[in-house]
């Protein structure tokens, strides 16, 4: 499994902004098999910082299988316009090191 991670700070769009496209997009990604999980952060501190984190089968899944896939195109339509506001887009590995309670 590979984790993106997509972080945007709004310059142009309120924060709720994205969060609506979001949510709308969300049943691209569900319907994708590619696709293993997700969840949209805002930062408290800052609260025009926010971290989408997508959890893929693998990086090629992603780039080859969703991308090139049917579900791409109408979820692409949905964010395009926050594209211009992402600050990393980029894949992930899990190492050993972690714990959760």
């Amino acid at each position: 499994m590979i984790v993106e991670y997509i972080r945007y700070q709004m310059t142009e769009h309120k924060p709720e902004k994205l969060i609506e496209a979001y949510s709308a997009a969300i049943e691209h990604l569900r319907a994708a098999p590619q696709c293993l999980g997700y969840d949209l952060t805002r930062c408290v501190e800052e609260p025009l910082s926010l971290i989408l984190r997508i959890q893929w089968t693998s990086t090629e899944d992603h780039l080859e299988g969703f991308r090139k896939g049917p579900h791409f195109p109408p979820f692409l339509a949905l964010i395009r316009p926050f594209i211009g506001e992402i600050t990393e887009m980029r894949h992930y590995e899990h190492l050993d090191v972690q714990w959760q309670r």
